[in-house]
């Protein structure tokens, strides 16, 4: 399964099918199990859970006992996840399930796949995973649905979901061997959520870098600063690419300065003060730098999250290749957990240069091109977008509150039979939280970048690629002159961002 093909499923509503070789395989391991059983200890299927797995359970109890498991761990609370998160989290578990490792009755990938298809969304609430024994509540209560219990989101309303399973004429999943642990046991959930920040965190990427071409364009920089000979002499291959995707942006500008028209030749470089500034400022020269780590960040989690969609991640493991079974902790969300804290921090970074670069369009004393705040009015009378700065500051600030690492944060629980947790559904979540606020932070950058091309009266000289967004943006904000309200405008800016995929740049 390839993430691009999860995020057609999520985001182009392209139907998830499945190859019948691959439930020919979930159809062996389920066989396989079903044989190899009969007179063994195995856990989950004839002991308790957790540290009640010393407890065996009598057979008469076997099919109780998976029942047990998803109606005790539906326990979770807060706001219910998306139904795209949800959604993904689904379809994660179908990965999970088309490993043929885990001996389940091939019905439960098949009404899985019911689900994704029809629009049928478990209520699965925010709190409740410790992300070992991965997400036991949220994934519990996805399997509650799946057995005709809780409650379901269908059509953009809360419904019971034996309603809607008897609407659409599905029927409950069959328990017959482990198929409730097996639903609720895995990193599906917090997968599910780093898919979708993943989409998301790509997106606002290519919007950052065609930002720092857009304000540099407004600067009249200097282009070496995106150059091959630049960037080719550090070795990082995100940097690299950055470079490139300025280039790229930035090509038939005609607002950028060339260095050896302007520096280098004997005849203009004659002053000993130069008003426009030789090098810009960080947050506008070193986009590639800022940048590049950033993208390397994505493309590692990206690898990560495809790699685990792909992967058997309960237990224990059913092998019916070797004709065993196996036990150990593939559940452990230490892989999504430390990924997630990774992009967290990275977009992070995305908000603070935003900010940065806000900053440099709103002071007149940086930049000696622009009215204050980009201030079209009266001044004194006037204000622009000075309040729009406080906003992107106090949301960037949350930002770096929200960057400390979850990864760290293990508090042990269950009896100390889970001693070490990777609380990755957390992560994913405060990924999430920043992700949001980055996009906000981006979109009054944005409105700014158009306001700031029109005191300037440059739009005809912005390159096509910069001029497409101009146009965009001021269909949404026009140009203003008199004080407004922005908070609409912001909030239509920040959608236009999340739905509108830049497509010209590739890595």
């Amino acid at each position: 399964m390839k993430l691009s093909s999860v995020y057609d499923n999520l985001f182009s509503g392209t139907p998830m099918s499945i190859p019948d070789r691959e439930m020919d395989e979930v159809r062996d391991s389920y066989e396989f199990l079903k044989g190899f059983v009969a007179d063994k200890v195995i856990y989950g299927i004839n002991t308790g859970f957790g540290p009640m797995a010393q407890w065996r359970v009598d057979d008469k109890h076997l099919l109780d006992l998976q029942y047990n498991i998803i109606r005790s761990h539906a326990t979770g609370t807060g706001n219910p996840l998306t139904e795209t998160e949800v959604k993904a989290a689904m379809i994660a578990r179908i990965g999970t399930f088309l490993q043929a490792r885990s001996g389940i009755n091939p019905s439960v990938i098949l009404l899985l796949q019911e689900f994704v298809n029809r629009g049928i969304y478990p209520f699965v609430p925010e709190h409740g995973s410790v992300g070992a024994s991965g997400d036991l509540v949220q994934l519990a209560h996805i399997a509650l649905c799946l057995i005709g219990e809780g409650k379901v989101r269908f059509k953009g309303e809360w419904r019971q979901t034996a309603e809607v399973l008897n609407e659409e004429g599905l029927r409950p999943m069959d328990i017959c061997i482990r198929e409730g642990l097996s639903v609720t046991n895995g990193t599906s959930v917090m997968t599910g959520i780093s898919i979708v920040n993943q989409y998301y965190a790509e997106n606002l990427l290519k919007y950052a870098v065609v930002a720092g071409a857009w304000i540099n364009e407004i600067a009249s920089s200097y282009d070496d600063f995106m150059s091959v000979e630049e960037n080719i002499c550090r070795r990082q291959p995100g940097q690299q690419t950055i470079a490139r995707w300025l280039r790229e942006t930035s090509d038939s500008s005609g607002l950028l300065k060339k260095r050896e028209h302007e520096l280098y030749d004997p005849a203009k470089n004659k002053d000993s003060y130069f008003e426009h500034k030789v090098q810009a400022y960080y947050s506008l020269r070193c986009i590639p730098q800022i940048y590049g780590p950033v993208l390397d960040t994505l493309a590692n989690a990206a690898e990560v999250l495809e790699n685990e969609i792909n992967s058997a991640c309960d237990n224990p493991i059913v092998d019916h290749t070797a004709g065993n079974i196996f036990h150990g902790g593939n559940f452990h969300g230490d892989y999504i957990s430390l990924e997630e804290d990774k992009v967290k921090i990275a977009m992070v970074r995305v908000a603070m240069t935003a900010e940065r670069q806000l900053n440099y369009l709103f002071h007149d004393r940086i930049n000696g091109i622009l009215p204050p705040f980009l201030n079209l009015g009266v001044l004194g009378l006037n204000y622009g977008m000075q309040a729009c700065q406080f906003t992107a500051t106090s949301t960037t600030a949350e930002c770096q509150t929200l960057a400390m690492p979850n990864y760290v944060h293990s508090i042990p629980n269950n009896n100390d039979n889970q001693d070490i947790v990777s609380m990755g559904t957390n992560s994913a979540l405060l990924c999430r939280k920043v992700i949001d606020n980055a996009y906000q932070v981006m979109s009054i950058l944005y409105i700014a970048l158009a306001q700031a091309t029109d005191c300037l009266q440059i739009a005809d000289k912005l390159s096509p690629k910069t001029r497409r967004q101009y146009d965009a943006i001021r269909k949404i904000c026009p140009k203003f002159i008199e004080d407004t309200p922005f908070y609409e405008e912001v909030a239509e800016t920040e959608n236009y961002l999340r739905t509108n995929i830049i497509q010209y740049l590739k890595s």
